[in-house]
């Protein structure tokens, strides 16, 4: 994906498929906030962190895979895999998170494609710390970058998890580059500052691309739909 000039944002075509728009950023950049929004927008958002922590539940064909690679520590008794454990190794290590990535990636991106082709909203969103990294570029019509400044992040993720600041410091080291070389986002949304004035860069954003507004009753419809097929 090569990514437009900001000065001309892709527009969404009348058609039946959904409009996808991937958000990526580093960690505690606020994707989640401005999914949210794109939410009360009508979207249909797609967290890939959710997506992967249900196949890690018991059942999932992906914990006797993670505990075959990580040891059975990385085991609850229930059979589905310790997040917490897994963590401390994978973060330690960036060859055990690329291990893990090879194992989990695949999964995530076929659930996350199935959860795609079942929305019947107009608009869907993906939001995903690699996305820009894996298969899921293909699927989408525009990639937005939501980002912060270090220190910003820093506190967020302090605050909202148990984390220690040196722990909190390490995962933010152990991430990669939210995108590639060679990949720009379509849209840039620096989140450092209040909730407003992200509000606002989004409201901006999605007038631009002309994006339909769903009423709450036909977003309730839609999800209703949904639940019973």
């Amino acid at each position: 994906m090569s990514g437009r000039p900001l000065s001309q944002p892709p527009v969404a075509p009348a058609r039946r498929d959904p409009f996808v728009i991937g958000l990526t950023g580093p960690i505690a950049a606020g994707k989640s906030t401005v999914a949210a929004m794109l939410r009360q927008r009508g979207a249909r958002v797609i967290d890939a962190d959710h997506v992967y922590h249900a196949l890690l539940t018991p059942g999932s064909a992906l914990p006797s895979r993670i505990g075959a690679r990580f040891g059975s520590d990385v085991i609850a008794p229930d059979g589905g895999v310790d997040r917490a454990a897994l963590a401390r190794i994978v973060f330690a290590d960036p060859r055990a998170l690329a291990d893990l990535d090879a194992i989990t990636h695949p999964a995530i991106v076929a659930a996350v494609r199935q959860e795609i082709a079942r929305a019947i909203e107009p608009v869907v969103v993906v939001e995903a710390v690699k996305l820009a990294q894996s298969a899921l570029l293909d699927d989408i019509d525009a990639l937005w970058l939501i980002d912060a400044e270090p220190e910003v992040r820093l506190r967020r993720l302090v605050a909202r998890s148990s984390l220690g600041e040196t722990q909190a410091r390490a995962r933010i080291a152990a991430q990669l580059e939210p995108l590639p070389p060679g990949v720009q986002p379509d849209l840039v949304i620096d989140n450092s500052g209040s909730e407003t004035a992200t509000a606002s860069q989004v409201e901006a954003a999605w007038r631009e691309l002309h994006l339909p507004s769903c009423s709450l009753e036909s977003v309730g419809r839609a999800t209703s739909e949904r639940n019973v097929s």
